[in-house]
């Protein structure tokens, strides 16, 4: 480890490529061939290929969140608490392929395409307590109870907290082994499940439902929490689509399901002490999706967008054009190109494992794929699934992939020049998420109105 201040000099540089046993031992490298030609060329698919659909997206939701974390007091040691924001985003494709058509776009028609709601809040972390609590994890296992308690999207709604209770329930009737409790001095003890504000058997203090998802097992007691920040608002993330969904069935608005696509930054799973919620969102998904299939006669079009990480580098790896460097709208794989990725692929060319468990089991409700844009863009999307065919990844067939056309379609009128590996409905969404607007807006209820006005009109 270098000292403060120490400046290095190329003593040790000369040494190193001087070496005679080092550039022997680099001749007998070499790398592994996951790049170019055979790959590519035998495993693509065209979306040109792909069957025409009979659908039409009239609208995109997004949800994005953003969070910063904040050291109120910098003389006191590693205080913390994080500001936290989740934006749902409803774009218009219609207004927008409109205006878009035009020689010189109304900007104003293009603001009035897109309408937000958002999730605001803020978590205490290391040293800072709530009321009367007498640690930051009772702290932050209130403030999170009551922020779900708090946020309805909905004027007549469900808020969130009654929909991550009633994914709860799937939990206590699945559960193998109790989380211990979150009491201190009691943390041997296992943790009884339950629903609002109940009361530990053993201790008498408070307990949340929220508890189960042993979030405020995250909190760094000592410094930052960020993965606990990050973790709760991808929770939060995925509630909001759950929420929006079964919200949509009580107020009868199935019909809508049909022209909407739901887009989530990020995988469609949920890792860490939480990741039990993946289960129970994808048995919930699944029912919702049956319901309104007798309604529609297809499933949901619900995706993530996957921006960075190993499967976005193995793409731009695949892409790569052998003895220069890439250029944009050029590489090794054509646009309009897919990859449908199942578990031998992943294991052997992305995340190498010798593990018999199916990659992403536990954790995810959605399968990747790579697709190449008609513009060149490299985009990693996660499409849900509903079903145990399409959830079986150790096959890999086009009708596994739900909605395969509809989502390159999509993916091609939304890819951004901005963001090469985003698209513009997330980058609004991520706008909103970064600066929130619209606070406490209902939104969903016009839409409704507008998308029921429009199907009357065009009977």
């Amino acid at each position: 480890m270098p000292y403060v201040g120490e400046i290095a000099n190329h003593e040790s540089l000369r040494r190193i490529r001087e070496s005679q046993a080092i550039r022997e031992l680099e001749n007998r490298f070499r790398l592994k061939n996951i790049s170019g030609t055979d790959i590519v060329k035998n495993q693509f698919l065209s979306s040109n290929d792909l069957p025409d659909s009979n659908s039409s997206i009239h609208y995109v939701i997004t949800i994005d969140g953003s969070n910063l974390a904040i050291n109120p007091e910098k003389s006191y040691p590693s205080a913390e608490y994080c500001y936290l924001t989740v934006a749902s985003v409803i774009l218009d494709m219609q207004i927008i392929k409109t205006t878009s058509q035009e020689r010189f776009p109304d900007p104003i028609k293009l603001r009035g395409a897109k309408k937000t709601t958002s999730f605001e809040g803020v978590l205490p972390g290391c040293n800072v307590l709530l009321d009367n609590e007498s640690d930051d994890k009772s702290s932050l296992r209130r403030v999170l109870f009551e922020m779900l308690q708090k946020h309805t999207l909905f004027t007549e709604g469900e808020n969130l907290l009654e929909t991550y209770e009633y994914l709860l329930k799937y939990r206590i009737e699945n559960a193998g082994s109790k989380p211990k409790s979150p009491i201190p001095g009691f943390e041997d003890k296992d943790l009884e499940y339950g629903f609002g504000v109940y009361q530990c058997k053993y201790s008498g203090r408070d307990l949340f439902s929220t508890d189960a998802m042993r979030l405020h097992e995250l909190l760094n007691p000592v410094g930052s929490s960020g993965e606990m920040y990050n973790q709760i608002m991808s929770v939060i993330e995925k509630l909001t689509l759950i929420n929006i969904l079964r919200n949509f069935e009580k107020m009868g608005w199935l019909y809508l399901l049909r022209h909407t696509a739901f887009v989530i930054d990020g995988p469609l799973a949920v890792f860490s002490v939480a990741s039990w919620l993946a289960g129970a969102i994808s048995k919930e998904l699944e029912r919702i999706n049956n319901t309104q299939k007798q309604i529609s006669g297809q499933d949901m079009l619900i995706l993530g967008i996957e921006k960075t990480g190993l499967f976005a580098t193995h793409f731009e790896q695949l892409d790569r054009v052998t003895g220069r460097d890439y250029t944009f709208g050029e590489g090794a794989i054509t646009p309009n190109s897919i990859l449908l990725l199942n578990d031998d692929y992943i294991k052997k060319h992305i995340k190498p494992s010798t593990s018999e468990k199916p990659y992403g089991q536990d954790t995810y409700f959605g399968r990747k794929i790579l697709y190449k844009t008609k513009l060149g863009h490299r985009i990693v999307p996660v499409l849900c699934c509903f079903n145990d065919n399409q959830r079986d990844i150790t096959i890999c067939e086009i009708n596994q992939f739900s909605r395969l056309k509809d989502v390159t379609t999509l993916l091609d009128e939304l890819s951004s020049n901005r963001y090469a590996n985003s698209i513009s409905a997330l980058i609004a969404a991520h706008a909103e998420a970064a600066i929130p607007l619209n606070l406490g807006t209902k939104i969903f209820e016009k839409m409704a109105k507008e998308f029921k006005k429009e199907s009357i009109n065009n009977v």
